[in-house]
């Protein structure tokens, strides 16, 4: 394939030394057109979209057209001839001359006008904006003659003076052409290297994003996606913790029916930083199972730990869990037992997911190993539905292998004989009567949540009413203390929970859980009992069905039973 260079001649006449050249170079497609400053920039940015590999121009026109395409420019420098017979000629007229122009024009005039004792001015200009005031200051100081490129003579006819063109011969046309050779042989080869690291990097990474100092994406190579499937404010979120740590940050995102797990690298490269996202896709497969939970989203409740004995559990627990031991959590239902295994992981900074399997509805043979190369975490509940011990003890040992954390989340140990057939790290979560340092930011934490997602008033409680919840025995369970603390929000009008709210709600709570009769069949008790978790949650299924550990659908079907 032939180089394609395209002349951008500032003046007419070059025309005539450039076609005179062309036939010397039979191995290049040569074309060429006249334009001078804004307008050969212009023609050159027009040439590039047709497929131009390389531009030569010159002076101004030159400097002009570099800001304006991305392929190599070359500026026509004077060459030595040029220069002595244009000074030659300018210097036999008698007014007084001046030569003015870029510095491509003006660099080697003075050396020339010193060695051969010219009568002869240079002066330098860098901007096409400065050639009108400096020609008005030389008229004022008697030049009658400048000499320069296209926009110099320009001007200068157009304040009265008489304008000489330099011009370029035929030596400066030929050495601009074989400049544009070594260059483009010189790209091209490193092209090649680059082409071929490029599909080296590209064969064991399908999938890479690199983004610039201004979060602007430069590169983009997706072979597995349509588009760019991660979201603005995740690639923000991604883009500030590199920028922060500059080290590698790994991410798992669950989009759709795939797992993207998203690695970044920080890398600078002559003082401008980079940010490198290689992304790999999987399919969801084990994920897509009944009974299995993705967590995609950090926890955004905080850890209420004030006490000592929640501080000794999450101790015990970050122990056990960088030692990849495996570990059995043990508690009533409403201790946070759920909630304490997700803070684990998202504090140790594991980047790989966390699954919670539940055996009530997940099959152990829909098992795939290999579904679990992402996963660094796995809560497992209800194991005392696996029937064969065997295989749940193969799958707990498989997992562990894997360098995947357990928690193994239940409220009777003594159900499965797993639990004592392999060794597990036992933490027993305490009450909240136990830890009644943390009632006051759990209270403190659910009035804030409620004021920001239901619009209440109440922002604050009492130490009355704190003291009053203290003493209540319901209090005892998370779940019940969020209950009472969303009805007391949405009742009360005032900035500040008095005590007097509080012992309301629980009177009226304890006359709603006396309500419920033990009479009749096991189905109407579940029945009556249903109905009164609907209307603690203002008959909201969803949070109902969450709160009594079905799904919605199982609920529906026992309320028309």
């Amino acid at each position: 394939m032939k180089i394609k260079i395209h002349f951008i001649a500032p003046y007419e006449s070059m025309l005539f030394i450039i076609k005179e050249c062309i036939p010397l170079y039979p191995e290049l497609e040569i074309s060429y057109s006249v334009g001078d400053l804004a307008k050969g920039a212009e023609i050159a940015a027009l040439e590039e979209k047709k497929g131009a590999d390389i531009i030569i121009s010159r002076g101004g026109t030159a400097k002009l057209i570099k800001k304006n395409v991305s392929i190599p420019v070359i500026d026509m420098h004077l060459s030595g001839y040029d220069m002595i017979r244009s000074l030659t000629l300018a210097s036999h007229f008698a007014d007084k001359t001046a030569i003015v122009g870029f510095p491509s024009i003006t660099s080697g005039a003075q050396a020339i006008i010193d060695l051969l004792d010219l009568p002869l001015k240079v002066f330098t200009i860098n901007s096409s904006d400065e050639v009108a005031p400096l020609l008005l200051k030389l008229k004022n100081l008697n030049f009658r003659q400048i000499a320069g490129d296209v926009i110099t003579l320009e001007t200068a006819n157009a304040f009265g003076l008489k304008g000489f063109l330099i011009q370029s011969g035929k030596e400066t046309i030929i050495k601009s052409i074989e400049d544009a050779k070594l260059i483009y042989g010189y790209l091209h080869h490193h092209h090649k290297i680059n082409h071929i690291l490029e599909q080296f990097t590209l064969n064991s990474n399908r999938n890479i994003l690199i983004l610039d100092e201004n979060n602007d994406i430069i590169y983009e190579y997706l072979t597995d996606f349509n588009e760019n499937l991660i979201s603005e404010e995740q690639l923000s979120l991604l883009n500030a913790e590199l920028s922060l740590r500059r080290d590698t940050v790994v991410k798992n995102f669950v989009l759709d029916d795939c797992i993207i797990a998203m690695t970044g690298f920080y890398h600078t490269t002559d003082d401008t930083h980079y940010k490198i996202y290689i992304l790999k896709k999987s399919e969801l497969s084990l994920m897509e199972q009944p009974g299995v939970t993705v967590h995609t989203n950090p926890m955004n409740m905080p850890l209420a730990a004030s006490s000592p004995a929640i501080r000794l559990v999450l101790n015990q627990m970050m122990s056990f869990y960088r030692k990849n031991d495996p570990i059995l959590i043990i508690g009533e239902k409403g201790t946070g037992k759920n909630f304490l295994s997700s803070y684990i992981h998202y504090e140790s900074a594991d980047e790989r997911l966390l699954l919670t399997i539940d055996f009530k509805q997940f099959k152990l043979e829909d098992i795939h190993f290999d579904a679990l190369s992402n996963v660094g975490t796995i809560k497992m509940k209800n194991i005392d539905n696996i029937q064969d011990d065997e295989k749940g003890i193969q799958l707990i040992k498989e997992c562990l292998n894997r360098k995947i954390h357990l928690f193994v989340i239940t409220e009777d140990p003594s159900a499965s004989s797993i639990y004592e057939k392999i060794h597990m790290n036992k933490i027993s979560m305490p009450t909240l009567a136990e830890r009644q340092e943390d009632i006051q930011p759990l209270v403190q934490y659910f009035f804030a949540d409620y004021h920001e997602t239901m619009g209440t008033t109440a922002v604050k409680i009492s130490q009355d009413a704190l003291i009053r919840l203290q003493e209540d025995t319901r209090s005892a369970n998370i779940d019940d203390l969020k209950n009472i603390i969303k009805q007391t929000a949405l009742i009360e009008k005032d900035y500040v929970i008095q005590a007097n709210t509080i012992e309301k709600i629980l009177s009226h709570t304890q006359s709603e859980a006396s309500q419920i009769s033990l009479n009749g069949t096991l189905k109407e008790i579940e029945k009556n009992i249903i109905k009164l978790v609907l209307s603690e949650e203002n008959n909201n299924q969803s949070r109902a069905a969450e709160r009594l550990g079905i799904n919605r659908a199982t609920l529906w079907r026992k309320l028309k039973e």
